[in-house]
């Protein structure tokens, strides 16, 4: 059962006291022909997910939304909403909590960090539904509490209630999708953020699969890519994988 919230920034919001994932529920009602703007949310989840398939652990009181829209921009372009949302999540924090913006950083390639420790992430999904290509943009933000044991340290808000998070999130993410316009000002986007990334100029250590690269992180290519510049002074470039701040091994369990 749902509770339709009224019009917020311009999308619509359907809320839920539970469901098994706000990505999955926005993908299926693509299916049916939603198209968004809209806001799927969910005071909990019983079958959450991050990137590769990883399980979301989503506990009551903190944020779990999915924004559902339509034929945002050429399918290519899609992973670099990954970006224009953590902008929006790092804007609507700041705009709630000021207080905590010099603790928060963007770690590649879709966590918020809050001192160090992980405060959100994002899972971009895509389909073709009906001849048309929609995206889900799915953000998980620790407002009440945070898993313990995972493989980054994790951490979350006090006194910031989820409801209160999401409206500014609806205006920030709207107005930061406004910046990106379909891919034109991904540039503007890349500059944005990489002034918010966590480990600019350091040395990060990335898993990938098969292996682990590590390398000073020099850069994003005009892609997104992350650059790094490893010991013998060529640069790795690396579209996918989990970073380490650092040059600690990360834990083998994943989170």
């Amino acid at each position: 059962m749902t509770r339709p919230d009224p019009t917020a920034a311009g999308a619509r919001i359907v809320r839920h006291a539970e469901l098994g994932s706000t990505n999955a529920e926005a993908l299926r009602l693509a299916t049916e022909g939603e198209g968004g703007p809209l806001w799927v949310v969910a005071d909990r989840q019983t079958a959450g997910r991050g990137r590769r398939g990883r399980t979301w652990i989503s506990q009551p009181g903190n944020l779990y939304a999915s924004l559902l829209l339509s034929d945002p921009a050429p399918a290519a372009l899609w992973p670099q909403l990954s970006f224009v949302a953590a902008l929006a999540v790092h804007d609507a924090v700041d705009a709630v909590d000021p207080g905590r913006t010099r603790q928060i950083a963007l770690k590649w390639p879709n966590d918020l960090l809050l001192a160090g420790a992980k405060l959100a992430g994002i899972l971009i999904e895509g389909s073709r539904t009906r001849e048309v290509g929609v995206v889900v943009i799915g953000i998980g933000v620790n407002c009440a509490s945070h898993p313990d044991g995972t493989d980054y340290p994790a951490t979350h808000l006090e006194g910031v209630p989820p409801d209160r998070l999401l409206a500014a999130l609806s205006a920030k993410m709207l107005a930061r999708l406004a910046q990106w316009s379909r891919g034109e000002g991904f540039a503007e986007i890349r500059a944005d953020w990489l002034a918010r990334a966590a480990g600019l100029g350091e040395e990060l250590r990335v898993a990938l699969p098969d292996r682990e690269v590590v390398g000073r992180f020099e850069a994003l290519d005009p892609s997104g890519t992350l650059v790094l510049r490893q010991a013998d002074g060529t640069a790795a470039t690396i579209a996918a994988g989990d970073v380490f701040l650092g040059a600690a091994r990360p834990a083998a369990k994943a989170g």
